[in-house]
């Protein structure tokens, strides 16, 4: 059977649940994969501030932990795709959490020796892992059910998305964070004294608790993933050798979904790049502890999960494309105050863009695989691998902040993203598809 092509509309059949019965147990562990990636991508935030400690790094190096991460993601969205297509959604899902497990397990070795490098590669193995569970879950999760509430339902396992994001920002402050910042002088006394490198190592140390924790979760989860049964839906599993299979090449001829790679390309940029420096933007120009930004970083993941079941209330009124691209334009305007107003004013701004950056990750996905067919699991693969932004623009950033000397002037670099958003939501998103050439 071919994959389900999403519907060009939001308008539902109101007699049709959202999640079938038979799709509930599914459903709710691949939604829950959602919120474990979540935890993961948002530790990293913490991590960069907490590596510029322990490792006395400057903010271009620190930005490595965001490149390393994210090119796991570029490197194995595709294999992922391809190994889905031979073994089934199931079975990539397990494996992709078994090198998530494996991922946070590293740190271990890698704190002990105090490689900065070692954490890289944890960091990587971990970004790996959830290729594949991006690459299966945003699919699978749009297709348990009537097609015409795709965008609605992957909306919906997305909002769970920001729970894990501001449980891992919540965790990393309170469990990795020693709330030591020690001032210049007092650093000097340490060397002298000879204890610098035992309070360097402690900081590196607090890092390893949490993620053995984490990884003993993500074991757990896929235990039960491979103890489940998956409903026989359309998509559910590709290794089906009748399926007609899907071909990159193909893919060119839908303008919309290849406008929609280079979109989630920024938008992931922007999202990972004002997440990761939000914590030095906030202690940049209001001096205040790095708890205490923690905790403002945690309130605008909330505000990003408040943002998440808001947008999918809003679809049921607003087309989807045209909300995004009102959201696209807010946030352009928020990150110009925070640009032009460094301090408390521009903090709130930068603040409120999580919960106008809450529905474009899944809007964006669901909209560019929309009509693709065969196509959609290759096509899903390339929106995964977009992800990549992540890894481009968080340097850039720091770079953008070295060469002016200013966070706010860095913050430049998400407001051009999400330019480019809005045109994709507002044009991009609404191209059809090109005729089939004739051989």
């Amino acid at each position: 059977m071919a994959l389900a092509s999403l519907p060009t509309t939001t308008e539902q059949d109101s007699s049709k649940p959202l999640i079938p019965a038979n799709c509930a147990m599914a459903f709710f562990l691949v939604t829950g994969l959602f919120l474990l990636w979540g935890i993961a991508n948002n530790l990293n935030d913490v991590l960069i501030r907490q590596f510029m400690k322990s490792f006395e790094l400057q903010r271009l190096q620190a930005g490595l932990v965001q490149s390393a991460f994210y090119i796991g993601y570029f490197s194995f969205s595709v294999p992922a795709a391809m190994m889905m297509q031979r073994r089934g959604y199931k079975f990539g899902l397990v494996a992709g959490l078994l090198l998530y497990g494996t991922g946070t397990f590293l740190f271990w070795p890698a704190a002990y020796v105090g490689s900065y490098y070692l954490f890289l590669l944890a960091l990587f193995v971990i970004a790996s892992g959830l290729a594949f569970l991006e690459t299966g879950a945003n699919p699978l999760v749009a297709q348990l059910g009537d097609p015409e509430s795709a965008v609605r339902r992957l909306n919906f396992s997305q909002a769970f998305n920001p729970i894990g994001a501001i449980s891992g920002v919540l965790i990393g402050t309170v469990f990795i964070f020693s709330g030591v910042e020690l001032k210049p002088a007092e650093v000097a006394s340490m060397k002298l004294a000879g204890t610098y490198s035992v309070y360097l190592h402690q900081e590196t140390m607090r890092v390893v608790p949490t993620y053995m924790i984490l990884g003993s979760l993500v074991l757990l989860w896929a235990f039960l993933i491979a103890r489940a049964r998956f409903p026989a839906i359309a998509g559910a599993r590709l290794a089906d050798d009748k399926e007609p299979r899907g071909s990159y090449r193909e893919l060119l001829r839908y303008p919309h979904f290849m406008l929609a790679v280079l979109a989630q390309f920024c938008y992931v940029g922007a999202q990972v790049g004002t997440w990761s420096y939000y914590i030095q933007y906030v202690q940049d120009y209001t001096h205040l502890p790095e708890k205490i930004a923690g905790y403002y970083l945690t309130g605008t993941l909330a505000g990003f999960g408040i943002g998440r079941f808001a947008s999918s209330v809003l679809m049921k009124r607003v087309q989807a494309g045209n909300l995004m691209g009102i959201f696209a334009v807010v946030n352009v305007g928020l990150v110009g105050i925070g640009i032009a107003f460094p301090g408390w004013v521009g903090l709130w701004a930068i603040f409120l863009t999580s919960f106008f950056m809450s529905l474009m990750f899944p809007t964006i996905f669901a909209t560019g695989i929309r009509g693709l067919g065969t196509n959609t699991k290759s096509g899903a693969s390339l929106i995964v691998m977009a992800i990549i932004g992540g890894a481009v623009f968080t340097p850039l950033i720091a770079f953008v902040n070295q060469a002016t000397k200013s966070m706010a002037m860095a913050m430049i670099v998400p407001l051009v993203c999400y330019l480019a958003v809005g045109c994709y939501a507002f044009l991009g998103s609404k191209l059809k598809p090109r005729a089939a050439s004739v051989a």
